[in-house]
């Protein structure tokens, strides 16, 4: 029997503008039928971004609620919300230094509705954005506070890592203190560098030594930024692992071509039938990251 892979959608992200691509689902709606359409291609997972109605990044809980109430009616796929936010709109706050933050009880706010599993973005970086230096500030006793959420909220970590110290300091802290259950599973994020210092470019040796540091029992997902996405993901297929596309990370299809997310999963799809490997359903995925099922 082919090994069965993990599909995740990532249709919106923090950062993101319509103006960039106009295919950009930013609004309830819209990000629920992108969802519905992804599931249909083959898509397990849906990394889901929430926006205000003036397209500003927010993790504020009823908008989260109303998305994923409507992903909901329309499907099975799994539901997995953002504690990392995004780069504008309620996520960021003017420091006395005159500095930018990513707000840490806003990202909090994104645990609150319901979703079974949640990214746990558990290290400080630094964004480059809009001529701005915006910092992500997540410190131990931040990290302690976010694993005790999810663990208060029934929610299963999705470890966000961009570098080898945000797998073997926090991340490696956090579950041996017992705030997450094997699987362990993770998403290396890979070719951030030019957003945000801290991230790694895509390499293969890069990914294969993230590979490498991720504790026993773990299940990763691989998700690369731009014109790394295909490299990367194809690779992650090869070293055993699990993908994500999506809008998120990568707005365009071809040279000159805005992509869609639909268009992106059939891609995704494409590559793992080739290799002979198949597209894990959502239960199938509940099953390998040891959700429950859904009721």
């Amino acid at each position: 029997m082919s090994r069965k892979v993990i599909v995740t959608i990532a249709p919106t992200g923090g950062m993101a503008k319509k103006s960039q691509n106009e295919f950009l689902p930013t609004q309830p709606l819209e990000i629920a039928e992108s969802i519905h359409r992804c599931y249909n291609a083959g898509a397990s997972i849906a990394a889901i971004h929430a926006r205000r109605p003036d397209d500003g990044a927010t993790c504020n809980a009823e908008t989260y609620k109303e998305i994923n109430r409507l992903v909901r009616e329309r499907c099975d796929i799994v539901i997995n919300n953002s504690t990392g936010g995004g780069i504008d709109g309620d996520m960021i706050i003017e420091r006395p230094d005159g500095m930018f933050e990513i707000d840490f009880e806003e990202r909090l706010k994104g645990l609150d509705a319901g979703a079974e599993t949640a990214t746990f973005d558990g290290f400080t970086i630094a964004a480059m954005f809009g001529g701005r230096e915006i910092i992500n500030c997540t410190t131990p006793s931040q990290c302690d506070r976010l694993a005790r959420r999810f663990v208060e909220r029934g929610i299963k970590p999705e470890w966000e890592v961009f570098s080898p110290t945000h797998i073997v300091q926090d991340m490696n802290r956090l579950i041996a203190s017992g705030f997450d259950k094997p699987p362990y599973y993770v998403n290396i994020v890979l070719g951030a560098d030019r957003g945000f210092q801290g991230a790694l470019p895509y390499t293969p040796d890069n990914l294969a030594m993230m590979v490498s540091l991720l504790p026993p029992q773990s299940i990763f997902c691989v998700s690369a930024i731009g014109q790394a996405q295909v490299p990367a993901t194809t690779h992650a297929l090869l070293l055993g692992g699990h993908v994500r596309v999506g809008l998120e990370d990568n707005l365009m299809f071809g040279k000159g071509q805005p992509a869609t997310n639909e268009q992106q999963v059939e891609r995704q799809v494409r590559i793992i039938r080739e290799l002979g490997l198949e597209v894990a359903t959502p239960a199938e995925a509940r099953e390998m990251l040891g959700l429950a099922p859904l009721a």
